[in-house]
């Protein structure tokens, strides 16, 4: 039993440097670039840092880079899509809030009257139910 512990510890000991041996990139003779363990012989290879992380890539707009940012058609765009976007985020929370508010009193209240034709004319059940299940639906599809 100690034999297989110490076995074992001694090989996930030996597995940190296997992780940590290096490795060389070079490009031959038909510019064909290559990554192994060893170097070249009679060639300059270039040893890699494999625990370094990857360079950060540039943010984008910076100088040199012809980012859109700076466009004022595309900013007016953008400001005018925003402002239809909470327009309708808007009506949206008002709809929303009124189709809750008359799922409550169609749920508490069993003798819902409705307008028809100027007249107010009192719902049979099976109408209140229908438009329970119409309320709660609307509610699924369009409010979160």
């Amino acid at each position: 039993m100690r034999l297989g512990c110490l076995v074992a510890g001694l090989m996930l000991a030996s597995m940190g440097s296997l992780q940590a041996a290096q490795v060389y990139k070079w490009v031959d003779a038909n510019g064909v670039t290559h990554f192994d363990a060893k170097p070249p012989a009679g060639q300059a290879a270039t040893p890699i840092d494999t625990h370094a992380p990857p360079p950060a890539s540039p943010p984008k707009g910076k100088a040199g880079d012809d980012s859109i940012d700076d466009d004022p058609e595309q900013k007016a765009v953008d400001a005018r899509v925003r402002e239809q976007v909470a327009e309708q985020e808007e009506k949206t929370k008002e709809f929303c809030d009124q189709a809750r508010t008359n799922l409550a009193q169609l749920n508490n209240n069993p003798r819902v009257r409705q307008e028809v034709d100027g007249e107010l004319r009192r719902l049979t059940e099976q109408e209140r139910q229908a438009k329970i299940s119409e309320t709660r639906q609307a509610i699924a599809d369009q409010c979160r």
